[in-house]
């Protein structure tokens, strides 16, 4: 196993579309995944109202994981950070970065589904991590 560069996370992170963010609130941990834009010090979401964000307000600390698997290699992304609600000129910023990664316009995304209001936050990264493990399996189709 060995410690990625800060580099090697920035291009991680930049590169996954799907991670999970995990928080806890009066003895209940609740993880779930989201699709994020990152823009090298932030991760930014955008989301219909429920428990996460629920959570989040009571509790802004909260951790962040992205990985992916392929043929017994793997590579983890691990965050400490705090999450920030958006409003006004930030959460269009947020719904473009989106937009500019997903290919959908900034006023798609305003509001949720059934009418539910969209809420746009960024989870400011404190601290990160980053691990591989690099194996080499044989090919199962030779």
């Amino acid at each position: 196993m060995r410690e990625l560069t800060r580099q090697e996370i920035d291009e991680f992170l930049a590169g996954q579309v799907v991670g999970r963010i995990g928080c806890h609130v009066d003895g209940l941990t609740y993880v779930v995944p989201i699709i994020y834009a990152y823009d090298g010090e932030s991760l930014y979401v955008a989301s219909v109202e429920g428990q996460k964000i629920r959570m989040m307000r009571e509790r802004p600390r909260v951790c962040f994981e992205a990985d992916e698997y392929e043929r017994g290699s793997w590579r983890s992304v691990i965050a400490q950070g705090v999450y920030e609600e958006l409003h006004g000129g930030d959460a269009e910023r947020a719904l473009e970065l989106l937009a500019e990664r997903f290919g959908r316009s900034a006023s798609q995304r305003r509001h949720g589904s059934g009418g539910t209001r969209t809420v746009c936050f960024r989870i400011r990264i404190a601290e990160v991590t980053g691990r591989a493990v690099t194996r080499d399996l044989p090919d199962d189709r030779d």
